[in-house]
């Protein structure tokens, strides 16, 4: 993430489009689109996450949104219920059978008595009797299937007039309650009006790209008393976006507007599970824009609805979840959709999804930010006022960070204050272990332990943030107890037991100190040199003062920093960071980091703990890439096919992008070898030679050791280290490398050990490449380009050759040779994966699917 990244706009508040630049991280979407490609399916990695993430047919979900004391929402229960027999009888009415005159009366009759039987609360209108009919008689339609032969319940835009109205109908009674359920205390009075824009199947004003959104609902704050409060502060009120503020008295509520859309609905002509799917993903798709634009957002709430069956769904950091099917055409389906749009007018910001400690100060004219101090009592005892926004949330899934420019003064009404003292939060939601004493891997706690390990070392100043104060943010639970904003309290107790085993996030709030910026604004190659190298010289001083492992170098990591003495590079980003070992082992060996960047035993999420030599892996792949596509996105080529080995690495299967990983450093090898094949086999076998010989000594004292069978592993290793072996001999006997090329072969052969912990994998990998080699090879001996010389000795041995035969023969062998080779190790590795290590038993009984697709 951009944590610290700065606007090169000054002025800037948000940044001008949701940035699709940074490349995906693994816990993190969406796929980030190179120059140039063509999205052929808009949805299509929308619909891939929902595969992923849905949970559906969960009951309770609206216990979400119910008021947190137990009073209030008895009281808002039975608002609904009310609300829900007004409609009842309209129904019934509907259903009755009278005639067109006949039918108009009666629901006149009906509404004018219910509505005599209700009073509207303060600072409201109302309404007339004539618009409440006007708009019973359109949603009737939809909840009266058959009432009307033009309607059909198969088309979408006949839905969107009898859902609007409907919403809206149910929003003029939240304000209108029964004179026998008047609100006693100022909780039971609703906070905000849930309604729906009338413009429906409409672009929003402020959406980026061509995508229509069926219908939207809208937040509007109810204040019955002063509008702020002696500190300037809105008492009880929606919170705006700032951007909606400043043009508020200009903006247009009947049409959707990302910076005020409460939540996103979806209309299908049926409920299939392919128009389901569709839903769900057109819902992921437009919530990132939500998301772009509102920066308290936590959790985004949706509508699904298939003909006459409605879902209700909560989009958040690691969850989409779906209730069961309300069908608008039973009482009980009508009652809960009811409920539904009850409980989000009375319920409190936290629980519509909306960030209270993000707020706007009418005395000052600008966001502040509340922060969690662990040096002083109390979960928010730290204020900060915004001065910035200059890394937006514009993903549904994954940690949702966002950075804030902030101060601990607030701005001059006349905007000018002073930068001299900026502060930076991160706000996110990543993954934690438990309680905030317990989890070790808390990034507010790393970065402390990091800025108290290297204070004092000048040669680390200005290379890292430093930690100011920040941790977990917290919440009221409906006891007024202070508890951790986490995904599980967010949801609730009913709805969290429904989710098995679904990783905890918690809301994480950090200020640091020391702002860069992206490394878009570097200006030339040396300044890139000098920015990796003053990142690495950090790492590895964190690496040794602090026992830390970053475990998460990417591009968006890497930040640019200019002072009076030059250019410098900055490391930031602890999201991933781990504790190491004695032995330099990070204490944890998940799969972690940005997928283009993560080194290849990393994506392989092999057994053996990452180590320093993971991120140095990192950076020779950050170079790459920078190489390629260049560091500054404005400026990149859009010619990407010649690049695709490079471009897969940002794909979505992990095994896919280390297989383009390795099959990337063919290209620096047809550059240094060229037409020199005897030469490339002589490198290879220098690396493929080494994993089978120590595996099988490994495996063979570990067999020792235990006393136990290997499961028929060493004699395969064994015999595949000396077919290596004596592959290397042949080719050596061959080419007769000079002792410069030896002394390569020795470094070569030296850092190979570094992957033995991938080994199979990517031996698999450059045995692909060896087969590829090899056939260009014996098409070089026929073209003549090569002469067919006599086979050596040694080969003929080796192979039983007869003792005419030539280097062609040779290489027909060998390749036979590699070719076994690359099925056995792509084999071992996916048993490896699939834990069923021992060859004598059948991979399919779990069916797991072979690696090679032939």
């Amino acid at each position: 993430m951009n944590d610290l990244s700065i606007s090169n706009n000054a002025n800037a508040t948000t940044p001008s489009k949701p940035s699709s630049g940074h490349p995906r991280s693994l816990s993190s979407a969406p796929k980030f689109s190179l120059p140039g490609s063509q999205q052929t399916d808009v949805y299509a990695e929308a619909r891939s996450q929902v595969k992923r993430y849905l949970k559906d047919n969960i009951s309770g979900l609206q216990t979400i949104a119910e008021h947190s004391n137990q009073s209030t929402q008895q009281f808002v229960t039975r608002q609904a219920e009310s609300i829900a027999e007004f409609i009842d009888e309209l129904v019934q009415c509907a259903k009755s059978g009278l005639d067109e005159a006949e039918l108009e009366n009666k629901l006149k009759r009906i509404i004018a008595v219910q509505l005599k039987r209700r009073s509207l609360t303060e600072q409201h209108s109302g309404k007339a009797d004539a618009e409440m009919f006007n708009g019973a008689v359109r949603f009737l339609k939809w909840l009266c299937p058959g009432s009307d032969s033009t309607f059909s319940t198969t088309n979408e835009k006949h839905i969107y007039p009898c859902f609007v109205e409907l919403i809206n109908f149910v929003a003029e009674l939240v304000v209108r309650p029964p004179l026998d359920q008047q609100p006693t205390s100022f909780d039971e009075y609703p906070k905000q009006l849930v309604r729906s824009y009338n413009k429906t199947d409409v672009k929003p004003d402020n959406a980026e790209g061509g995508h229509r959104v069926d219908m939207a609902l809208k937040c509007d704050a109810l204040n019955y008393n002063n509008t702020s409060d002696d500190d300037g502060y809105d008492k009880d009120s929606f919170q705006f976006s700032e951007e909606d503020l400043k043009a508020k008295d200009g903006r247009n509520d009947e049409r959707p507007n990302y910076s005020r859309i409460f939540a996103v609905i979806e209309v299908k002509p049926n409920s299939s599970d392919a128009n389901m799917l569709k839903g769900f993903s057109q819902l992921v798709e437009y919530s990132k824009n939500v998301y772009w634009k509102q920066h308290n957002r936590r959790f985004i709430w949706g509508l699904i609805s298939g003909g006459s069956n409605v879902k209700a769904c909560v989009l958040g950091p690691n969850f989409l979840l779906a209730s069961r099917f309300m069908d608008v055409t039973t009482v009980e389906g009508r009652l809960e959709l009811i409920g539904f749009l009850v409980n989000w007018s009375f319920c409190e910001l936290p629980k519509l999804g909306y960030d209270p400690t993000i707020r706007f100060n009418h005395n000052h004219e600008c966001f502040t930010i509340d922060m969690a101090d662990s040096s002083k009592p109390g979960p928010t005892q730290t204020k900060y006022y915004l001065r910035k926004i200059v890394v937006v949330a514009e993903r549904v899934f994954g940690r949702h960070t966002r950075c804030f420019v902030v101060g601990e003064q607030p701005p001059s009404l006349d905007g000018d204050c002073d930068t001299s003292a900026d502060i930076l939060i991160k706000d996110a939601w990543p993954e934690v272990s438990g309680s905030a004493e317990d989890d070790m891997r808390d990034e507010s706690k790393l970065l402390e332990r990091v800025s108290k390990g290297l204070a004092g070392r000048s040669e680390f100043e200005g290379l890292y943030p430093k930690y100011i104060n920040g941790g977990r943010m917290q919440i009221q639970n409906a006891h007024g107890e202070s508890v951790d904003e986490t995904t599980q309290t967010v949801l609730g107790k009913t709805v969290w037991a429904q989710l098995g085993n679904l990783p905890l996030r918690a809301h994480m709030r950090i200020a640091m100190s020391g702002v860069g910026e992206p490394l878009k604004f570097i200006k030339s190659i040396p300044e890139l040199i000098v920015v990796i190298y003053d990142v690495m010289r950090c790492h590895m001083g964190i690496l040794k003062h602090c026992q830390i492992l970053h475990r998460d170098i990417s591009e968006a990591n890497i930040l640019v920093r200019r002072d009076g003495t030059g250019v410098h590079g900055m490391l930031i980003d602890f999201d991933h960071a781990v504790d190491i070992t004695d032995d330099g082992y990070a204490k944890h060996a998940e799969r972690t980091g940005t997928l283009p960047f993560m080194s290849v035993s990393n994506l392989e999420n092999l057994q053996p703990m990452r180590t320093a030599l993971d991120d140095w892996e990192s950076i020779i792949y950050i170079l790459c890439w920078l190489g390629t596509f260049g560091w500054n996105r404005a400026i990149r080529q859009s010619d990407t096919k010649r690049r695709k080995n490079i471009a897969s690495w940002d794909g979505d299967d992990v095994e896919d992008i280390a297989e383009a990983k390795l099959k990337s450093a063919r290209k620096p090898t047809d550059i240094f070898f060229r037409n020199k094949y005897i030469h490339r086999s002589v490198m290879l076998k220098v690396v493929a030679a080494v994993p089978g010989m120590v595996g099988g000594l490994i495996r063979h004292i570990k067999s020792l050791q235990g006393m136990r069978h290997d499961g028929g592993w060493i004699g395969h290793l064994l015999h595949e280290a000396e077919s290596e072996r004596m592959h290397l001999m042949t080719w050596m006997e061959v080419s007769k490398p000079v002792l410069w090329e030896r002394a390569l072969i020795a470094t070569v052969q030296t850092g190979s050990l570094r992957y033995f912990r991938c080994s199979h994998r990517v031996v698999g990998y450059l045995e692909e490449e060896a087969v590829t080699s090899y056939t260009h090879f014996i098409g070089e001996i026929d073209a003549g380009r090569i002469e067919n010389v006599k086979a050596p000795e040694i080969a003929v041995a080796y192979w039983n050759f007869d003792p005419e035969s030539t280097l062609c023969d040779v290489v027909l062998a060998v390749r036979a040779d590699e070719a076994l080779h690359c099925d056995t190790n792509h084999h071992f590795s996916d048993r490896i994966r699939a834990k069923r290590e021992s060859l004598f038993e059948d991979m399919d009984t779990n069916n797991n699917k072979p690696h090679i697709k032939y």
